[in-house]
């Protein structure tokens, strides 16, 4: 009972009632789905709602100022629903990141953010905060519309965690100080900690606003001035949070944002000799990328926050059914666009079978459509490329002669809609076993042995997070301590707290976001020495 109440919790933190007045604006005050065929295509083939927001933000941020790209182009931004344009964005390259960084440089050495007591910092973050809660339900509505989750996901649960991460790192400004340190001889030593410089921060499309708030939030809390470049794909609620902290009080030049392509905005980021510090989040190729133009540039260091194929491990004492219902939500927690998924379910012998049937019974119970409309679960995957990648994957799954259960297509002939997918017989050698898909695909393998599981768990290139089931204390205590991941969750999955530290082992990354360890990266640490005369202790 016990652990169907966590599931439970758990569950109602992502997937609550949408607030009455939105629901009213958009004319759902029925009952949960009325009209939404669960996994069939009635529920994308409906005019999509119309988003109750208005699009206001698709400048660069600069120096506190909206601006135009440097060489006036701009790029579509679309709605995943339709794959209808929705926006024209300025795009930055490399002469917009040089303005931004000169810019953020200046407020850096000049400007008073960095020397404005941390009390005043957090003050303003604290006002950026209220003004975020304060238009929850526009910007839950952008982050809906220019990423296709839903949109209870995005109000109830990603927004609310923006909020309580800005109240988080707001209480670490006036708490970061150094040490007093004792030496061998006549010496005053300390220790100062002091804020690193200009960061650069780039974001991705799978949790747009969340992902910002972990990397600007810390940054600022530390006294940093910041150059960030969103997502091509998702741009447009990064201006318009970064918009709310100018209207809290940031100085100019403080937090600058531009939105532009990789190969452009984001190398010229990367590379740039006045930027002291990179953090990235992305795909693990990309990520080696970053590191090497971070690298050949003037050594900055970098925070890397990439990939993964993370186990989830369910035990022969589990309940099947609350092994099925997490497991479910571990793999296709925001269409699978989610680099912690649950992607490989491993289930011990004994309860396979029924797992597999069970699991297969909630896929197709899954409810998927449009992502402003009350009780879906699903919505589109970003993009066409990444559309098309999953599809890829489901066919590589087929050839391999795993079994398809169900799903294994796309939903509808509008937008980027793919039916909840479950493989069963999957062998550790496959691709759908090996990489990470991204989307909407359960894998579901056999094992009978422990020490089996564990080996096989490790056996990735990859070490971001875990997940263990079981009724077992001894269980439980020797999978934490054998899996080689970043993040291990015991009879939970996706439990996130802005106090809880996240990054992975091996290509899963370099370094940690959120929690007082993301402190670190914003932070030099010097040492002082003086000599002292006559002192009357050491």
């Amino acid at each position: 009972m016990a652990a169907a109440r966590r599931i439970s919790t758990l569950l109602s933190r992502s997937f609550p009632s949408a607030s009455p007045s939105l629901l009213r604006s958009l004319g759902r005050e029925s009952s949960r789905a009325r009209g939404i065929s669960r996994f069939s295509t009635a529920a994308v083939v409906e005019e999509p709602i119309i988003p109750p927001v208005q699009i206001s933000y698709t400048k660069n941020l600069i120096n506190g100022q909206f601006v135009d790209a440097a060489s006036g182009k701009t790029f579509p931004v679309y709605d995943p629903r339709t794959a209808e344009v929705i926006a024209n964005v300025a795009e930055g390259d490399a002469e917009d990141i040089d303005h931004a960084v000169a810019t953020a440089r200046k407020a850096f050495d000049e400007g008073p953010w960095p020397k404005m007591t941390p009390y005043e910092r957090s003050r303003i973050m604290l006002r950026a905060a209220d003004l975020i809660e304060k238009n929850m339900e526009e910007l839950a509505a952008l982050e809906t519309w220019n990423n296709g989750k839903p949109y209870v996901q995005s109000l109830k649960s990603e927004v609310p965690m923006v909020v309580r991460l800005l109240h988080y790192y707001a209480g670490w400004a006036d708490k970061i100080h150094g040490l007093t340190v004792p030496g061998d001889g006549n010496y005053h030593i300390q220790t100062l900690h002091e804020p690193i410089g200009v960061a650069g921060q780039i974001v991705p499309w799978n949790f747009p606003v969340l992902l910002f708030t972990w990397k600007v939030a810390p940054a600022l809390a530390c006294g940093n001035t910041i150059v960030l470049k969103s997502a091509e794909q998702t741009p447009l609620t990064a201006l318009y949070v970064a918009k709310l902290f100018h209207e809290a009080g940031l100085p100019p030049g403080v937090l600058n944002v531009v939105s532009g392509y990789g190969p452009t905005a984001g190398a010229a980021l990367a590379s740039h000799m006045d930027v002291d510090k990179l953090s990235f989040t992305g795909h693990c190729d990309t990520g080696k990328i970053v590191q090497e133009l971070a690298a050949k540039s003037n050594l900055k260091p970098v925070t890397l926050e990439l990939g993964g194929k993370s186990p989830f491990i369910i035990f022969d004492d589990a309940d099947v059914d609350q092994a099925v219902e997490l497991a479910h939500f571990a793999l296709f927690y925001n269409q699978g666009q989610c680099c912690c998924a649950g992607s490989r379910t491993y289930v011990h012998e004994r309860v396979y079978d029924e797992f597999v049937e069970k699991a297969k019974a909630r896929a197709m119970r899954r409810i998927v459509g449009d992502p402003f409309k009350n009780g879906v679960e699903q919505g589109p995957q970003i993009d066409p490329e990444q559309f098309q990648k999953v599809l890829r994957y489901i066919r590589s799954g087929i050839e391999s002669n795993a079994t398809l259960q169900c799903g294994g297509d796309r939903l509808g002939n509008r937008g980027y809609f793919v039916q909840p997918t479950v493989f069963s017989d999957v062998k550790d050698d496959m691709l759908i076993a090996q990489d990470e898909i991204f989307g909407p695909v359960q894998s579901i393998l056999k094992f009978k042995e422990t020490d089996d599981v564990i080996r096989r768990a490790n056996k990735t290139r990859f070490g971001l997070a875990a997940g263990v089931f079981t009724k077992s204390a001894d269980t439980a205590n020797t999978m934490m301590r054998a899996l080689r991941a970043g993040t291990v969750w015991i009879n939970c999955y996706d439990v996130f707290d802005a106090a809880i530290p996240f990054g992975g082992y091996k290509l899963s990354g370099i370094g940690r976001e959120k929690g007082i360890y993301s402190l670190n990266a914003y932070l030099q640490v010097k040492a002082v020495v003086q000599p002292v005369k006559n002192p009357a202790w050491l």
